[in-house]
């Protein structure tokens, strides 16, 4: 198979437990080059848990991920960890580093040092101004922090980026803002993008593909057109059925 053909990420048969907790149960799935790949579920239905077996946050109790053909236990960690941009909710930057030290973190680990103009232009990828630079983290808001979060993740150039519930701490308006960033971020640099969230609305309208997880296991794979239009079974058409009940509700308060 050549690196065209060959998914960038790959799940075989993977299993996570913890002690009699069957977190993952044999998921096997791959996300093509270039695809936005939603993870969509209930707390507690292992979509966290699979994102992390990716970047080594935690290793699977069977089974293998790949990336680009490798098993990702076969390669250095460090190593491993630059390929992948990571966001996560508590967005984790450094309180004693200015934003600028936080956005240049991961390179600085891997021996690398950022210039200030290539600070400058991941400030600009993210719709941040390029004198925020040397504010502290403190002197944010939840959304600029987010943004930072996502500079700080595309800082090493990656080739896929895992976000694990990126927007749920933001407010509506810069939760849709930057969802919508992050989408044209993925387009503009040809990314690979898997993101967990358990809003079937953020998921319909960011990813090109729908994975539903239920009790460990992925209980559909379709496009969000799939399931707008009834696809996927019934635990995933209970996902789509609270969106879609909001706007109906909203709907009957413009009659």
């Amino acid at each position: 198979m050549n690196q065209q053909t060959q998914p960038l990420l790959e799940f075989r048969d993977v299993c996570k437990s913890y002690d009699r907790t069957q977190a993952v149960e044999s998921i096997s799935t791959a996300v093509a080059r270039r695809e936005f790949v939603a993870l969509v579920g209930a707390s507690g239905s292992g979509k966290s848990t699979l994102l992390k077996t990716v970047n080594r946050l935690v290793d699977p109790s069977s089974g293998t991920v790949l990336i680009d053909g490798d098993p990702v236990e076969s390669l250095p960690l460090a190593a491993l960890r630059r390929r992948i941009g990571y966001v996560f909710q508590s967005v984790g930057l450094f309180p004693h580093m200015s934003v600028g030290e936080n956005i240049a973190i991961g390179p600085r680990i891997s021996g690398q040092k950022l210039t200030r103009e290539r600070i400058a232009e991941l400030l600009d990828l993210v719709d941040l101004e390029r004198s925020m630079a040397t504010r502290m983290p403190n002197e944010l808001s939840g959304g600029q922090r987010q943004r930072v979060g996502v500079a700080r993740a595309l800082a090493n150039e990656p080739q896929l980026l895992l976000m694990d519930e990126p927007f749920g701490a933001l407010d509506p308006v810069t939760r849709d803002a930057l969802g919508e960033r992050v989408r044209s971020l993925h387009r503009e640099l040809n990314l690979t993008t898997v993101m967990v969230t358990h809003d079937m609305a953020e998921a319909l309208l960011l990813a090109d593909r729908v994975l539903v997880m239920e009790a460990g296991t992925i209980v559909a794979d379709e496009t969000p057109q799939s399931l707008l239009h009834g696809g996927g079974g019934e635990i995933a058409q209970s996902l789509v059925a609270v969106p879609r009940t909001q706007a109906d509700r909203l709907a009957e308060l413009t009659r």
